[in-house]
């Protein structure tokens, strides 16, 4: 992108983010509910990245894409919150165009990455259910490495190609975006160019990276809930299922609000509800994943239980 072109007089220098409401009274207690979001959410996430490289019995391809899922998510999160934190904290909404263009560079990366890695995942768990006996030599740690590259590289190539054509577009008028952060349609909502391309490189790169993975999340699972099915004994469907109800449960929070926010329509009466569901898919996600998976995971519990005996261990013998 050439300097000038953000310097003419239709492009502006920087944005106002409206936020969730310009209510003065509101922004102490906002600063403080996202803070205390933040934190849980970046020490629940580093948690579960250290209990799968230090437990050796969370060695297994499940939980290395777990790792890489809450990697993900406090990259996620810091992309979002830190910049509401900062707004709530000093009161100012403005965002240079540099600034918003790599918000939403980053936040795009890392949403197209999730979704490959919820589907990366959602194969790994139909092989463990559907393919018992041949699991061991299909998902090896090579192919788990390479599914998990795939994944980042996927979010990477898609983001910066859509990106480039964002920032292309010319902005004029108020340069008011009314969402709390960067996001492609209201971005597009400010724009005095021709959108048309823009929105066409999107929706194809949407189709292929947001569409087929849920797609193949919901294959994955139609299989796998078809096979518990056929197991003969309550107790052996019940753990069989267990292996894979913390990622059913995700998957389905993660699609079912992303879906809900890029298929409601923008009208001035539904824009509060779309933000409420942008914060709910974009801030609260990241932050209950952990949580699902630590309490409903038999495995994570476990490697918790052990580190915390070790750390209380290591506390009264002053290590």
């Amino acid at each position: 992108m050439e300097k000038g072109e953000w310097d003419n007089h239709t492009s502006p220098v920087e944005f106002i983010l409206l936020g969730m409401g310009n209510v003065p009274s509101l922004q102490t207690p906002l600063f403080l509910l996202s803070l205390i979001i933040y934190l849980v959410t970046m020490a629940a996430n580093i948690l579960i990245v250290l209990l799968v490289v230090a437990d050796r019995h969370l060695h297994t391809p499940m939980y290395f894409f777990l790792g890489n899922l809450s990697s993900l998510e406090t990259c996620y999160s810091s992309t979002i919150l830190s910049r509401l934190l900062a707004s709530f904290l000093t009161g100012d909404r403005t965002i240079s165009v540099h600034g918003c263009m790599a918000q939403f560079y980053f936040f795009g990366y890392f949403l197209v990455s999730e979704c490959y890695l919820l589907a990366m995942m959602s194969y790994d768990r139909y092989l463990a259910i559907c393919q018992p006996l041949l699991y061991a030599s299909l998902m090896t740690w090579k192919v788990s490495l390479q599914l998990a590259t795939v994944s980042w590289l996927v979010g990477f190539f898609t983001s910066t190609v859509v990106t480039s054509f964002v920032s292309r577009l010319r902005f004029c008028g108020l340069k008011v975006i009314d969402h709390f952060f960067c996001d492609f349609t209201p971005l597009l909502e400010v724009a005095c160019s021709d959108t048309n391309a823009a929105r066409l490189v999107t929706f194809t790169l949407a189709v292929f990276n947001l569409v087929l993975p849920f797609l193949s999340n919901l294959a994955s699972y139609v299989c796998i809930i078809a096979a518990i099915l056929r197991i003969p004994s309550s107790v052996g469907r019940q753990k069989a299922f267990s292996t894979c109800s913390s990622h059913l449960i995700v998957v389905t929070v993660f699609y079912g609000t992303l879906i809900i926010v890029y298929l409601m329509p923008r009208t001035p009466q539904l824009r509060q509800l779309n933000k409420v569901f942008s914060f709910f898919y974009t801030i609260l996600t990241p932050l209950v994943n952990p949580l699902i998976y630590s309490l409903r995971n038999r495995e994570v519990r476990e490697a918790l239980r052990k580190a915390l005996r070790k750390a209380l261990a290591c506390t009264q013998s002053s290590c």
